[in-house]
């Protein structure tokens, strides 16, 4: 039986785990954390329970096939709950925006701000769903190993614009300035500005309106639990707790791993979910790394950091939508702040989740859990000091959120925490502390993209946020798939 290492428990490397002993592989995973998940990790404080990190679904049919690998039911293990609205947008002056539901709906939120972009949306919808069905349903899933497979999809991304990026996109088809924002923020939710990501990832608007935005019972981590429990009941083998010290080669062929306890794991490949940046200036020995050098890996653009703030209250907020994203008074000038200036703006917009909007099993009885979260500068554009800035900022987040949807917020606090880029850089292990690895930038897309198999090292695949075909969780999840049908190529 073929041997199969994955490193790193996140959803990238849970897919790739299952596809794996699909396949017939013996599958070991090794996490560096005492629990799964990575940036989808459970934190518990004081009775309340949080995502880390990712709230929605928007592509259930990549977990149902993860199941029905093995003849099983997603739903019979882990349901799906419908969120609505989507999302709900607040502009800086406090008018409001519940997106999701049908196309009429939509329709209608549209005509309360500007009625003449009506027909504009149409327009954009009809985009997004010719940018889907290429980007998502023809390409998402194919490798990007060779500069033919770009070759053969140029035709595809000329012919749609891959060059224009997602504002421009926007803006040719609405013209209030509070609707071209609530329109544009789809490449915030996969590490990209708006203002430079190109406009094919304005595929996620299409992609929300086709399979709809879902909840998990019982939290992300419920999901990440049941991944992990399949893997279990089909023979795959875990280890937590344990770091992976380097990737062990020879004659530029990986053949293991070798833990920082000392011991050696063979196998015939290893799969890593893990930021490639990293993994290629830590694990492997500089001997082999011929494109990937320091240089190449300091002149890429990566995502901006992220400031997370968890809370729980004792009271519950019943008027606060599942999610609410609030933007401050400045949108395109932020943005230049975070990806160009490196600068900790005094104003920010904000993404608010409180999951016990679709589930109230999320928070204890008669209490409310939340998160929020900030974009803010990666490690290496801004030379934060968050050990001292991070609480300040809190306090600056609470305050707005006290005074723009939550009155009373700080009176009815029972506990508080936070989580910086550092967290990023030193526990999840991503380059500069980012909050997605590298930018989706169309010079950082398909094949010029970390490739799922390595250029570098033989037996070597990459799944996960800096891979194709990108980060969120469709893109992690469908990574694995592509790494499936390399192997399935190879073995023909």
């Amino acid at each position: 039986m073929s041997r199969s290492l994955v490193v790193g428990g996140g959803f990238g490397g849970l897919a790739a785990a299952l596809r794996l002993r699909a396949l017939g592989h013996d599958v070991t995973l090794v996490e560096r954390h005492g629990d799964p998940g990575g940036r989808a990790r459970v934190l518990s404080r004081e009775g309340f329970v949080f995502d880390a990190g990712p709230t929605v679904v928007t592509a259930p049919f990549l977990f149902d096939e993860l199941f029905a690998l093995f003849g099983e039911s997603r739903a019979d293990h882990v349901e799906f709950l419908p969120v609505s609205p989507w999302y709900r947008m607040v502009d800086a002056g406090g008018r409001s925006f519940d997106y999701g539901g049908t196309v009429a709906e939509t329709l209608a939120e549209i005509a309360r701000f500007a009625p003449e972009d009506q027909e504009g949306y149409r327009a954009l919808l009809a985009a997004s769903k010719r940018l889907f069905k290429t980007g998502f349903e023809e390409l998402a899933d194919q490798p990007f190993g060779s500069i033919k497979d770009m070759i053969r999809a140029l035709p595809a991304l000329i012919r749609l614009r891959g060059d224009r990026t997602v504002a421009q996109l926007v803006n040719r088809h609405l013209k209030d300035p509070s609707l071209r924002m609530f329109f544009s923020i789809q490449p915030l939710l996969v590490g990209g500005n708006p203002f430079d990501t190109s406009s094919l990832y304005s595929l996620i608007h299409y992609l929300e309106r086709k399979w709809g935005v879902w909840y998990p019972r019982g939290g992300t981590g419920a999901l990440v639990k049941g991944l992990v429990d399949l893997a279990q009941r089909h023979g795959v083998r875990f280890r937590f707790g344990e770091t992976v010290a380097r990737i062990n080669c020879r004659d530029r062929r990986a053949t293991g791993l070798t833990l920082e306890s000392g011991e050696a794991l063979q196998a015939e490949r290893v799969v890593v979910n893990a930021d490639p940046p990293t993994v290629y200036r830590r694990l492997l020995p500089d001997v082999v790394r011929r494109k990937w050098t320091d240089k190449r890996l300091d002149r890429l653009k990566y995502s901006m950091g992220l400031f997370v703030l968890y809370f729980g209250t004792d009271q519950p907020y019943p008027d606060v939508a599942h999610h609410t994203i609030l933007f401050g008074p400045r949108y395109r000038e932020h943005l230049e702040d975070i990806f160009h200036k490196g600068c900790l703006a005094d104003d920010f917009s904000l993404y608010l989740h409180r999951p016990s909007a679709t589930d109230p099993g999320m928070a204890p009885v008669g209490c409310d859990a939340f998160y929020v979260l900030s974009p803010v500068p990666n490690l290496r554009d801004a030379a934060i000091d968050w050990d001292q800035v991070g609480p300040v900022y809190a306090e600056k987040i609470l305050a707005s959120l006290e005074e723009r949807v939550m009155p009373g917020l700080r009176r009815h606090l029972k506990t508080a925490f936070h989580l910086t880029p550092t967290y990023f850089r030193d526990g999840l292990l991503t380059t500069h502390g980012t909050g997605f690895s590298i930018q989706p930038i169309l010079t950082q897309s398909a094949w010029f993209r970390f490739h799922n198999r390595s250029e570098e090292v033989d037996n070597l695949y990459f799944v996960g946020a800096g891979t194709h075909p990108g980060a969120g969780l469709p893109g992690v999840v469908c990574s694995a798939k592509v790494v499936e049908n390399l192997l399935r190529k190879e073995s023909a």
